[in-house]
């Protein structure tokens, strides 16, 4: 009986050793990882700035606001929360890119290596989340607002999507500030 009982306390202590040494895995990957990814995303973005056309300004009912005011809020908020506010504009970002941009002159290659990197870094950081959070709705809504009073309104141009890839390069920069103010801990 007592070999029986120590057996199943080593069996409950290694699952919590694995648990544990899972979420220190993953998390891992966020400090030695995401930097890295951000930085090939920002370029891959300025590589698109490059082979894009030449850009006239926006006209101001095509401008939607950027949402400070949601960052604002994520800094102050726990490491978990922060964290699911960048893996949801990482994936609200991927489903912008995947909408009909054949007006800019990008190289597919480098759109679909953007996506790919882009989902990737959602992926990671999604595992380094305990539990699935609860979408933003208002973040959601400022992308649903780029999707349709830039993007379809000013009908997929490449001057839109100079638009798109300018606000997405400010997110991307946000959200290298809301990683580098995480814990030391994950």
């Amino acid at each position: 009986m007592c070999v029986k009982m120590l057996s199943r306390t080593f069996s409950v202590l290694l699952l919590v050793a694995l648990v544990a040494s899972g979420w220190s895995l993953s998390c891992r990957w966020m400090e030695e990882k995401f930097r890295q990814h951000s930085e090939d995303l920002l370029e891959l973005l300025h590589t698109m700035v490059n082979n894009s056309t030449n850009s006239t300004e926006a006209e101001d009912d095509n401008t939607v606001i950027f949402p400070n005011k949601l960052y604002n809020q994520k800094s102050n908020a726990s490491d978990e929360d922060k964290v699911a506010f960048m893996v949801q504009i990482l994936q609200e970002t991927a489903a912008l890119f995947e909408e009909d941009h054949s007006s800019a002159s990008w190289e597919e290659s480098t759109v679909e290596n953007f996506l790919n990197l882009l989902n990737k870094q959602a992926d990671e950081l999604s595992s380094c989340m305990g539990s699935q959070k609860k979408k933003n709705t208002k973040l959601h809504m400022y992308f649903k607002r780029l999707s349709v009073q830039v993007l379809k309104k000013m009908g997929h141009s490449a001057e839109a999507w100079e638009l798109i890839r300018t606000e997405m390069e400010l997110h991307l920069l946000r959200v290298q500030q809301l990683a580098s103010s995480l814990s030391s801990s994950n």
